[in-house]
């Protein structure tokens, strides 16, 4: 029982510690970044911002306040696990807001310059936050909640649209459409640079081939690729003949040389290509790295 506690309080405090580092650097994307050039990033933060500017008010404070309703629907729909992790994050978030971001130098040059640093910072923070498992709530519970309500609304469409009314009340409170413009640039910035924080830089193409070919194809991939391949049993919907299926994953930049190589054994050879947002194992990122 002691070494479950003792455990159960080691996991606590390592996650207070992620969730403290990468406030910190999501604070200053906002309070050194983004604020002071008029860049309201959209999301509870955006909202927060613009309040700021209206009438002082602490961003920290407002972004505690704007969370509070949001985190009791939260405990009475999606969990007391989801929304015990999300009051611990928004409570250190609000305080590193306001009592330690405040105190780092602010940027007050180009503000394309400021969009993208503080995008970048924000990015970084929450894939610090969000690799323990925690969200910052805000928009995130709000989106999961309308998603119970009306799941046939996809929640990355559902969030985009309550950001762009976040971007165009920025726009009108500050009287410059440009406002909305670097706010949509810190937010693509954020987005980017928090995805490769959660699935690293080990992402590239997943490719299926199909080919009568399929044993020069392979050979050809491990000799000048230095990649293998799985094969897989596959089987023709029309003339039902047992076919090879090639499975490879490449990175991004490998993925002419091996269309070339396709190419070159059977220019006929069927090719399905995908996203790989993240690839563990020999040869790629170690599956027991954070």
């Amino acid at each position: 029982m002691k070494k479950l506690t003792k455990a159960r309080v080691g996991e606590f405090l390592l996650d207070c510690g992620y969730d403290f580092i990468g406030s910190l650097l999501y604070g200053m994307g906002i309070l050194s970044f983004t604020a002071p050039n008029h860049i309201a990033p959209g999301g509870v933060s955006g909202i927060a911002t613009i309040v700021n500017y209206v009438c002082g008010a602490p961003i920290g404070m407002v972004n505690f306040l704007i969370n509070i309703p949001l985190i009791v629907l939260g405990f009475l729909f999606l969990g007391k696990q989801f929304t015990i992790k999300t009051m611990k994050s928004v409570v250190i978030m609000s305080f590193v807001l306001d009592y330690i971001c405040v105190y780092i130098p602010v940027y007050t040059g180009n503000v394309l310059v400021a969009g993208l640093f503080g995008g970048v910072l924000m990015g970084i923070g929450l894939g610090i936050v969000f690799m323990r498992g925690s969200t910052t709530g805000g928009t995130d519970i709000l989106g999961r909640l309308i998603q119970r309500r009306a799941p046939f609304i996809p929640i990355g469409r559902m969030l985009f649209i309550l950001d762009a009314i976040v971007l165009t009340a920025a726009a009108i409170v500050y009287q410059n459409i440009e406002t909305a413009l670097f706010g949509l640039i810190a937010m693509f910035a954020s987005a980017q640079v928090m995805d490769s924080v959660l699935y690293g830089m080990e992402n590239g193409k997943l490719v299926y081939i199909i080919s009568p070919h399929n044993d020069v194809i392979t050979q050809e991939l491990m000799e000048r690729l230095e990649r293998s391949a799985t094969i897989l049993d596959g089987k023709g919907a029309y003339t039902r003949d047992n076919k090879d299926v090639i499975m490879t994953v490449v990175r991004k930049t490998e993925f002419f040389k091996l269309k070339k190589i396709v190419k070159e054994v059977d220019p006929n050879a069927f090719v399905i290509v995908t996203e790989a947002g993240e690839i563990l194992g020999e040869g790629w990122k170690d599956i027991n790295a954070e």
